[in-house]
């Protein structure tokens, strides 16, 4: 039987850097992944999908945008299977660099479902058959799965997950997007880049619900000019697969509508991969969902178990998973740690226009009992996104009003996800709106945008 200080079930963004921080901690590890390294997030989510973000926005450029360039050609033709095969190269890429570096810090991988048989005792079943495994410490690194109510059935056809739909190079003529958070905005543009009709629908009132609300508000403006068409507000009574594809019924304010497309796809939420792992068997605790309870060192209510990532329901973001398994490989060395402030964790979604966020809202921050400030500046005043053609949007900087300290900011605009560090290292380090704005950013630059923002605080903005 094969003995580790560390073996790491799940090699996602939060399992795999978790392993690699074990090593480099001198801890002997190993690494458990069922499908594929990398997790979801190399193969079926973070990457592909940026890749084929990069598409639509020369798709979008080309097929809408050339005479404002003075650009113009005849017979364009966009090949929506080559551009999900481009996606499919970049992930087989990233995914072998895992392996790579899965060697190069002699980790033990091993191709198998594991399951916890008792403390400090795992099973693996692999294609070679099933193996035991004894470890100091088991870290569950398992992630998440589309939640999907049972009576809309998922056919890779005709209703889709994020799953399916980034893996299929037939693009849709018609789609109905159901849940506005970051995948579906994200799928939104990448689709209507390539001219298929899109409906984004979201039960709350506006896109990107748990964003500002001015944030969804300007994103909303900006899909509507693409043509997106947008139904928030809306619940999803059923979806019933036809010859021809599916039909979608909603209703609103006491009233249904029936939309037919050619597919589906369920974006409304997650749920944890806690099943099958055996923790009831050591007692592991978990919400009512599942999500498995952890300390703000990643332990678990049972000595030698830890877990990590979107199945600890803190915040289901690659990132953050990364942040938690290098934090818990550091616990389990008896090393220094810092507990993750989830407030002010950066989110970004990659829609066109970008949106790029942290901290606290405005309402948020005026319920916790702040007397805010706020400062804010609108890229259409910005000399570098007048350049680009990418003037919509703003940045938005929120203060408290005494001392200056910053409690969050939320942009929507070019690049924003680019802009956002600058303002979460300020915050971390705690500095202040002024200390931004007194910083010299190069001109002309996108950054701008936020010394103007910060400016804003005090009412000192130049407003160009």
């Amino acid at each position: 039987m094969a003995k580790y200080d560390v073996v790491v079930i799940g090699a996602g963004p939060g399992g795999y850097v978790c392993a690699i921080r074990a090593s480099h901690n001198g801890l002997k590890t190993a690494i458990i992944e069922k499908e594929y390294l990398g997790g979801v997030c190399l193969n079926v989510g973070c990457i592909p999908s940026k890749a084929l973000l990069k598409n639509a926005e020369l798709a979008h450029t080309l097929r809408d945008r050339t005479k404002e360039f003075g650009i113009s050609f005849d017979n364009l033709k966009m090949d929506y299977a080559e551009a999900v095969k481009r996606s499919r190269k970049v992930s087989q890429r990233l995914s072998r660099g895992v392996g790579f570096l899965m060697k190069k810090n002699n980790i033990d991988v091993i191709m198998g479902t594991a399951k916890i048989t008792g403390k400090g005792k795992l099973t693996v079943d692999g294609k070679d058959g099933t193996q035991q495994l004894e470890a100091e410490n088991i870290v569950i690194a398992t992630g998440s799965h589309p939640f999907v109510p049972t009576e809309w059935k998922i056919e890779e056809k005709n209703v889709l997950t994020y799953k399916e739909a980034i893996l299929q190079e037939k693009q849709p003529a018609s789609v109905v997007i159901i849940g506005a958070g970051a995948i579906g905005v994200e799928f939104a543009t990448v689709w209507k880049a390539y001219d298929t009709e899109v409906t984004l629908v979201e039960m709350l009132p506006t896109l990107l619900p748990l964003e500002e609300q001015e944030i969804g508000k300007e994103l909303a403006k900006a899909f509507k000019k693409r043509g997106i068409n947008i139904r928030t507000g809306h619940k999803v009574e059923s979806i019933q697969a036809t010859q021809e594809g599916v039909q979608v019924v909603l209703s609103a304010d006491g009233k249904q509508t029936t939309i037919n497309a050619e597919q589906a796809m369920v974006a409304i939420g997650f749920h944890p991969n806690s099943q099958g792992l055996g923790l009831e068997s050591v007692r592991v605790d978990t919400d009512e969902k599942g999500f498995i309870s952890v300390d703000d060192t990643m332990r678990t209510n049972v000595s030698g178990i830890w877990a990590v990532g979107d199945v600890t329901g803190k915040f289901l973001l690659a990132h953050v998973a990364s942040a938690q398994g290098i934090l818990c490989a550091d616990a389990i060395a008896k090393k220094e740690t810092h507990p993750i402030n989830y407030k002010m964790v950066p989110r970004a979604t990659y829609c066109q226009p970008q949106v790029a966020s942290f901290g606290f809202t405005e309402k948020q921050a005026q319920e916790a009992g702040y007397e805010i400030k706020i400062g804010r500046f609108p890229f259409l005043a910005n000399g570098k996104a007048l350049g680009l053609g990418e003037s919509g949007g703003f940045a938005k900087i929120i203060t408290e009003a005494k001392y200056g300290e910053i409690l969050g900011a939320h942009l929507v605009g070019p690049e924003v996800s680019e802009l956002l560090p600058e303002l979460t290292l300020a915050q971390k380090m705690e500095m202040t709106a002024k200390e931004i704005a007194n910083n010299i950013h190069a001109h002309p630059t996108l950054s701008e945008v936020l010394m103007e923002a910060a400016e804003g605080v005090d009412g000192q903005s130049v407003q160009i």
